[in-house]
């Protein structure tokens, strides 16, 4: 007998970061997490059926990451990318080597390591994936071994957007988008950044729009499922680290738990709230298990080949002071670390089922790229859980929609406003570095309804309708949650603003040459060529009927 349901859903993001720089912020940054956790997530995905088990995780992602996954010059750039690491670790290992300029046994040890591991991964994208990753995912979710969820078309901050006929465009178009690459229509939905909207007298909840589009369940954070605490300090593990915020009281408890799904009251859709212990042990930078000091440390690189050859050693250890990075250490760690999250997480669902006398759920959602990317051991941590879990525990593994379709919810919910950064609200993306921005967007939005009204696809020329649709692309772009996100927490600040400000000129340059009548197709052509995602986008979406 199951003592319960084990949702693990990992979400995948990244901006659009297509021909607008390399490194440190842009193309670059797609070819390492391809690298380090798309990659690895799919070949453990196929490594586990060819075990015959079916890895049953939740996998988001975002349409605008779909985009760029698929997308040729992108995946260009990444053959060069990963034939330059190879060549990198190769070059290392003559450095190291007894006869190089820098004999080094340790260090040899490490460059013949990241030589066969890019290696592997080089051979993996080409021969096992054939180059398309999204090919790769479509498989496994066809073959039942994962579910992919869709979200907003450009990762919106939904709560913030002034009209309802942006919300409704930008989850239209992330339908769209994930019907041409997976085949299907989407079940599961990721909110960006959680963020919630309750509904008011002037306006529907943001669940209508996600009704609408046909969309049956997202998923949430624990505090807006349970109350109290809206979100602690958080210093997780990834580019962000902690952010300053101003605390927000406690809700009052509501006397419910995450182990159960729920509806919401408005209109049928189900919401998942992650559970907060099992998240922390992987989240937590202080407490979670990619702190540990045998993992490989992620911001110390070597000065020439830019590779990583150092461990964490400590919270404390400042960077010059790291110590080497030991693979076969590192292996030991994940052993024991998946050893007792297993162990954790059949504990919850067997003191659950002891305490209720029904079978529980425990959902936890991450982000992909902490897998791998950040967290380098990551990916084979997940693969050795998934394998354990169905191996040694009464815990049965499910997609998010598996286990709803067993387990329909039976009580309808209201939810608060929220989302999942600091202080669970939306300060992180709202502040005073970052309040010129919306005023900017709820602009564009309103001139993108008027546009829609005014044009109607049958009575405009050819590269009119190539604008409208341009002008469509540029407002979704606009409206990513990244660039305020990246002014809050420093990390990219300059980037985001100058990447919010191109898409800004770029959509007012189109708007002016549409209402003006002097489209100039030069024009257009050389915006389509920069910012070429969803090429079903046109106003028509931002009809609301």
């Amino acid at each position: 007998m199951s003592v319960g349901s084990f949702v693990f859903m990992l979400h995948s993001h990244l901006p659009f970061y297509r021909k607008a720089g390399m490194w440190p912020f842009g193309e670059e940054s797609v070819f390492e997490c391809m690298a380090e956790s798309y990659i690895p997530i799919l070949n453990a995905v196929a490594d586990l059926w060819d075990e015959g088990i079916a890895a049953k995780l939740t996998i988001g992602i975002t349409p605008i990451l779909a985009e760029q996954l698929a997308d040729p010059h992108l995946n260009e750039g990444f053959d060069k990318y990963i034939s330059l690491r190879v060549e990198a670790a190769k070059k290392d290992e003559k450095r190291f080597s007894t006869r190089g300029e820098s004999p080094n046994p340790d260090f040899l040890h490490l460059a013949r390591f990241y030589s066969n591991w890019f290696t592997q991964i080089q051979k993996d994208y080409h021969e096992r994936w054939n180059r398309d990753l999204i090919g790769g995912f479509r498989k496994y979710q066809d073959l039942g071994a994962i579910e992919i969820t869709t979200s907003a078309a450009t990762h919106c901050f939904s709560p913030l957007l002034q009209t309802d006929s942006s919300i409704l465009a930008q989850y239209k178009m992330g339908v769209e988008s994930y019907k041409r690459h997976f085949g299907r229509d989407p079940k599961g939905f990721w909110l960006p950044e959680c963020a919630y909207r309750p509904g008011s007298k002037d306006r529907p909840g943001i669940e209508k729009w996600l009704y609408d589009v046909g969309i049956k369940y997202f998923f949430t954070e624990s505090f807006v499922i349970k109350g109290g605490q809206t979100a602690e300090v958080r210093r997780v593990f990834g580019p962000y680290g902690s952010i300053e915020y101003i605390p927000v009281p406690p809700k009052p408890p509501t006397g419910l738990d995450t182990f159960e799904a729920y509806w919401l009251k408005e209109y049928p859709v189900a919401v998942l709230g992650r559970h907060e212990e099992a998240g922390y042990q992987v989240w937590s930078a202080d407490h979670g298990y990619p702190g540990d000091g045998n993992y490989r440390e992620f911001h110390k690189k070597d000065d020439v080949s830019g590779l990583h050859y150092w461990k964490l050693t400590s919270k404390r250890t400042d960077l010059g002071d790291k110590q080497l990075y030991n693979p076969e250490s590192a292996l030991h760690r994940i052993n024991e670390n998946s050893d007792h999250y297993v162990g954790f997480i059949q504990q919850c669902l067997t003191d659950h089922l002891k305490k209720t006398g029904s079978p529980g759920m425990v959902m936890v959602s991450f982000d992909t790229e902490l897998f791998g990317h950040w967290w380098f051991e990551g990916v084979t941590w997940i693969k050795q859980v998934i394998r354990k879990m169905r191996q040694y525990t009464a815990v049965t593994m499910r997609t998010a929609s598996e286990y709803l379709e067993l387990n329909p919810p039976k009580l309808a919910i209201e939810l608060p406003e929220s989302s999942w950064g600091s202080g669970g609200h939306w300060q992180v993306w709202l502040n005073n570095q970052t309040e010129w921005m919306w005023p900017v967007i709820n602009e564009a939005e309103q001139t993108m309804q008027s546009l829609a009204q005014t044009y109607r696809p049958n009575n405009v020329d050819a590269v009119t309708k190539r604008a409208l649709n341009q002008a469509s692309r540029e407002l979704f772009l606009l409206e990513s949650s990244d660039w305020p996100f990246l002014v809050t927490t420093g990390q990219a600040k300059d980037y985001a603003v100058t990447r919010f400000n191109e898409h800004k000129d770029r959509f007012k340059s189109l708007v002016e040459m549409i209402q003006s009548g002097t489209v100039e197709e030069s024009k257009v052509s050389h915006i389509e060529s920069i910012d070429n995602c969803f090429p079903e986008a046109s106003p028509h979406l931002f009809n609301l009927v």
